[in-house]
């Protein structure tokens, strides 16, 4: 991926950056332990070092590299524990989103979550794993989406974006695609009736049932 070098958008440079040096953490291009070039990667993006100090301050952040003084900066990633955490976590607060969704969503966006399904069952049909991924995300962010809650969406979609790795590996799993769709669906028809409830209760089930697709719930905790 390379950007406009010369875009006066010095903050929204940034943020292109940072999402995509955090990406190729997650899809795994930068693996934990490797170092993070300032000069490689801006001679890759097509950027100065200035954008890329900053993204890796802001990866530093949020945990998922680590600046050793006076030597480089390695990737940390996203290890089985934090993955175990964040859904610990999401289990807690997709419920609650979806909830808050059955409350508040509008007309529009219910017509554009629908879409989303509609899609996803064609692509189901076709086994295209990469594309039901992208709409298993845009279902989640649009509900999150609906909450009209800032701060949830922004926790939950950095969450969701932080497992896309795990996902995927799930979505490969015989049989999950389909089942996600159900759950989907099911999901959506609560939302629909303004069934905030039942909305939570499913969408709780949903998280439970992906951890334990991938077996989550068995792996090992810390030592």
């Amino acid at each position: 991926m390379i950007f406009d070098s010369g875009s006066n958008d010095k903050a929204s440079l940034r943020e292109k950056v940072f999402k995509s040096i955090r990406e190729s953490i997650l899809e795994g291009k930068y693996k934990p332990g490797d170092a993070l070039r300032e000069a490689t990667i801006a001679k890759e993006l097509n950027v100065s070092r200035t954008p890329v100090r900053e993204a890796i301050r802001q990866l530093e952040l949020e945990g998922l590299v680590q600046s050793i003084p006076n030597k480089e900066t390695v990737v940390t990633g996203v290890s089985q524990e934090d993955v175990q955490d964040i859904f610990m976590i999401r289990s807690r607060l997709e419920g609650m989103a979806a909830k808050l969704a059955a409350e508040r969503i509008t007309l529009e966006e219910l017509e554009k979550l629908k879409e989303v399904l509609e899609l996803t069952e064609f692509y189901v049909t076709k086994k295209d794993l990469v594309h039901i991924g992208e709409l298993d995300h845009r279902f989640h962010d649009m509900i999150y989406k609906a909450t009209k809650s800032k701060i949830l969406k922004q926790m939950l979609s950095d969450f969701h974006t932080y497992v896309q790795k795990t996902r995927m590996e799930s979505l490969a799993t015989p049989g999950r695609a389909t089942c996600l769709l159900k759950e989907h669906t099911a999901i959506f028809k609560a939302i629909q009736n303004q069934d905030g409830e039942k909305a939570e209760e499913l969408t709780n089930k949903h998280i439970e049932q992906v951890s334990k697709n991938m077996h989550l719930d068995d792996a090992p905790r810390y030592h």
